[in-house]
């Protein structure tokens, strides 16, 4: 009796999945291998939350943007104006941005009040320092902070870093921000056409040097910068103690503005004043692929963008990876250590 022939086994289903599991690597590999150097990269859009039009940081933001296009050419970065640091950080926290540019005073201002998403806060690069300017008519009789009391002072818009140290300065100079000056709340794109107009005494900024919009009021109005004493400036660590509880020596320090900054500025002689770093920052929920490859942009871009916002010349990879109150986001860990010598 003749018996029909039995089907062919088939394979058991571990071996068909180890089979095709090997197929999907040597594909990738091969496309990896065929595929024009550089690969296509990181894609999508980026917001950049920046700064008054006529600010540093807007056009630093600007510049950035173009580094990008050369460097990252399937990702497109959106710029949007804003009031400054203190707003940024609520953007990027609120996912309205998805980097920003924020000095370190107010990174940790936002951290230690534990404002609304303080926890997804990530720094990327430290970048340069902003020097405060406080900036009077040349025959203004106001010798220090303290002498402002009862004048029209410009501190800055309310979502600014400039408000925060404004205010700071202020009441470290025994003043109350709120009852001894005329406070007005503009920034730094209104308040030069403001004094020239007669309708500001003074006001205070904190910027790169030179700030392109002082350095063009003195060049059409007659101004000097005041120097801020060395007892205010201890009185303002002190201050933000007493406000923070914090350590603020990590993000204030004593400088002097040089004498070359602005040359229309009569006396041509050093300003002492205070310095806090400006920060790159992102959040944990930005790719860490991406977030690697706009730090490399930007320290790459270093040079270039500096022949134009000078104060970016200042960005260096030794100090870069501190970014000191803000943990070091994931991306940026990587290139830093891709560069470690």
């Amino acid at each position: 009796m003749s018996c029909a022939p039995s089907p062919p086994s088939r394979p058991p289903l571990r071996r068909a999945v180890r089979t095709g599991a090997v197929l999907l690597v040597v594909t990738a590999v091969l496309a990896w291998w065929l595929w024009p150097s550089g690969g296509t990269g990181p894609q999508g859009r980026v917001t950049f939350s920046t700064g008054v039009p006529s600010g540093v940081y807007q056009r630093y933001g600007e510049l950035l943007r173009e580094a990008l296009r050369r460097d990252l050419p399937g990702v497109r970065a959106e710029l949007r104006d804003s009031e400054g640091s203190q707003q940024n950080l609520a953007r990027l926290a609120s996912g309205e941005a998805d980097f920003t540019i924020a000095t370190a005073d107010v990174a940790a201002t936002y951290v230690r009040e534990k404002r609304p998403g303080w926890k997804r806060l990530r720094g990327c690069i430290r970048l340069y320092d902003d020097y405060v300017q406080l900036v009077v008519p040349r025959r203004s009789p106001v010798a220090s902070v303290r002498d402002l009391d009862g004048l029209r002072v410009g501190v800055g818009q309310s979502g600014s870093g400039v408000r925060l140290l404004a205010d700071r300065l202020l009441t470290a100079a025994g003043l109350d921000p709120a009852a001894d000056v005329r406070a007005v709340p503009a920034g730094i794109d209104t308040m030069p056409g403001l004094m020239e107009r007669g309708d500001l005494d003074a006001f205070f900024w904190s910027g790169g040097l030179p700030t392109n919009a002082i350095l063009r009021l003195s060049e059409r109005f007659a101004i000097r910068l005041v120097p801020l004493d060395a007892d205010l400036l201890g009185a303002v660590h002190g201050v933000d103690t007493v406000h923070g509880g914090g350590e603020p020596d990590g993000y204030y320090r004593s400088a002097v503005i040089p004498a070359d900054a602005y040359a229309k500025v009569p006396g041509r002689a050093p300003v002492r004043t205070l310095a806090v770093a400006n920060l790159l920052v992102t959040t944990d929920r930005t790719d860490a692929a991406l977030t690697e490859a706009i730090t490399r942009t930007v320290i790459g871009s270093r040079d270039r963008i500096g022949r134009v916002v000078h104060s970016a010349q200042l960005v260096d990879l030794r100090t870069a990876i501190y970014t000191d109150p803000l943990p070091l986001h994931e991306g940026a860990r990587r290139y830093y250590r891709s560069v470690k010598p």
